[in-house]
């Protein structure tokens, strides 16, 4: 029973801490940044992918992220991702990139400030270099983005090659190639929380501080994802009759306020398990500060 209850009394800590800190608040300002700035890293992604030769790979990107989404809202945003990712921009590498850039990086300044909020540090960093850092991410996403569709893409490919000097290798089915791409989302997923957990805000945190909060997140949101299409299944007429045209983008910012909601709890319950560690007279601040030299 001591695990149940420690487990009850931290749960309900996180929750406690999740209402004080703005919780739903916050979870909608990550959403809207979210959604606003999903587009922009569309159009970055396509400009990485044009200039290595191949815009194929933006939409097999585009494909891989959504994956783990419902299908409902995922299918609600389609035909826009798709004509984002298939105009032809002549404004690639210059102002309009730069700023499609800064724009997607709003993306990664609202998580940051949820977790620092979450851990309960503040921020001593330059704000431009705080900047620097989120554009740092974006380009990274981006093109970790595009390394895994080049997997997907060529992994038929690979097997191919392969078969013809082990033919014992099986031809690739549909339903393979289907739970790859869920493995390799969901395995890019975890690395993407890990990242924003340890570095994105301020202090240092061990792994084991933030492990509990990333396992947390990953199967509250995949349980939101599955619980979300269902309910969308049965009535997504509802939001037609609703917000009419603007139905597809209500649905969308629904399903990331959600996801966002699980984030930011995700990051209290680590502050919760943390300073449940505590020795008396610590204070979560002390236990996250940099060690001397770092």
């Amino acid at each position: 029973m001591k695990p149940l209850r420690y487990a009850f009394r931290v749960g309900r800590d996180a929750l406690d801490a999740f209402l004080a800190d703005d919780g739903w608040a916050i979870a909608s300002h990550i959403a809207l940044s979210s959604l606003m700035a999903l587009f922009p890293f569309l159009i970055v992604l396509t400009s990485l992918a044009g200039f290595f030769g191949s815009k194929d790979l933006a939409d097999q990107a585009a494909s891989l992220m959504l994956q783990t989404w419902p299908a409902q809202v995922a299918d609600a945003l389609a035909g826009e991702i798709h004509n984002v990712l298939t105009t032809t921009r002549g404004d690639a590498f210059t102002v309009g990139l730069v700023l499609s850039i800064y724009f997607a990086s709003n993306g990664i300044e609202s998580l940051r400030v949820a977790l620092n909020r979450a851990y309960s540090v503040t921020e001593l960093r330059s704000w431009y270099w705080l900047r620097l850092e989120s554009i740092g991410y974006t380009l990274i996403a981006a093109f970790v983005a595009l390394a895994l569709a080049l997997l997907i893409v060529l992994g038929p490919l690979l097997l191919a090659a392969a078969r013809r000097y082990i033919p014992l290798i099986v031809e690739p089915k549909e339903n393979m190639l289907t739970v790859a791409r869920y493995g390799i989302a969901i395995v890019s997923l975890a690395a993407a929380l890990i990242v924003l957990h340890a570095w994105l805000p301020a202090g240092r945190r061990r792994f084991r501080d933030i492990l509990p909060g990333i396992v947390f997140t990953l199967v509250a949101s995949l349980a939101s994802a599955m619980g979300f299409g269902q309910y969308l299944a049965r009535f997504a007429g509802n939001y037609v009759t609703t917000y009419a045209g603007l139905a597809s983008v209500v649905i969308a910012l629904v399903f990331l306020y959600f996801i966002a909601a699980i984030f930011v709890y995700g990051g209290e319950l680590n502050a919760a398990i943390i300073k449940s560690r505590l020795p008396r007279g610590m204070s979560l601040q002390q236990a996250q500060s940099p060690a001397p030299g770092d």
